[in-house]
């Protein structure tokens, strides 16, 4: 019987780990998920089509949320007006490392201002325990504003962590960078929280200046880092 067991949790084992990638919960991305096609860059495995699949992003903020099954993810977003995702990448926000298995979300992605009105490719890159793993969306249209309330799928699981942490190789991946120490685009917040699971998404924002930002997470994320 122990011979049988240790076959069963040997696939088990390995099952889980094939389906170990990641998905992006909001905003929609490029196509249905395909967990074969995320390895391939730089669109995981789709090609851009601003006529099918675009949506709005707003240059003040927008939250990005995704779900990992690695233990540990290297988070990388970044941005291009380049329609066919071939180069000319800028980094958007500073590098997450998110550890545990689950639901992350960055309430606050703000681009710069400068890229208003233009459609635009927006990149969203892990790297994980086998590899980079690559998802897009489209942006119609980058507007000013930002929108008014965070959608329901940015939730945070309680077992998650994040900190800010350079990767070299997600670096390679984008020509230039834009506030990238501070949240990017503007932002004056400081390191996610790697001392609070509860408190994942609160733990984006440190200072007085993001206070708003932080509230736009929700009443719970906000008692929570008021709490601790």
């Amino acid at each position: 019987m122990a011979p049988l067991l240790s076959v069963a949790s040997a696939t088990l084992l390995f099952l889980t780990a094939a389906r170990a990638h990641f998905q992006v919960q909001y905003p929609p991305t490029i196509g249905a998920f395909d967990d074969d096609k995320e390895p391939t860059a730089p669109c995981g495995g789709y090609t851009p089509d601003f006529s099918k699949t675009a949506t709005d992003f707003h240059v003040g903020g927008d939250a990005i949320a995704t779900k990992s099954g690695h233990p540990q993810t290297q988070w990388l977003y970044r941005i291009t007006t380049d329609d066919k995702a071939a180069g000319n990448w800028t980094q958007i926000y500073g590098q997450v490392q998110q550890s545990g298995v689950g639901t992350f979300c960055v309430p606050k992605v703000a681009v710069p201002e400068s890229y208003i009105g233009q459609k635009a490719v927006l990149s969203i890159v892990a790297d994980g325990d086998d590899g980079m793993l690559y998802q897009v969306l489209l942006a119609r249209q980058l507007r000013r504003r930002r929108q008014r309330q965070d959608p329901s799928a940015c939730t945070n699981s309680s077992s998650v962590t994040a900190s800010f942490n350079e990767d070299p190789k997600l670096a390679a991946l984008v020509g230039s960078s834009t506030n990238t120490t501070s949240g990017g685009g503007g932002s004056t917040g400081s390191t996610p929280s790697s001392s609070s699971p509860k408190s994942a998404a609160a733990g984006i924002y440190g200072s007085l200046s993001d206070v708003r930002a932080l509230l736009a997470v929700g009443p719970l994320a906000a008692l929570a880092m008021l709490v601790l």
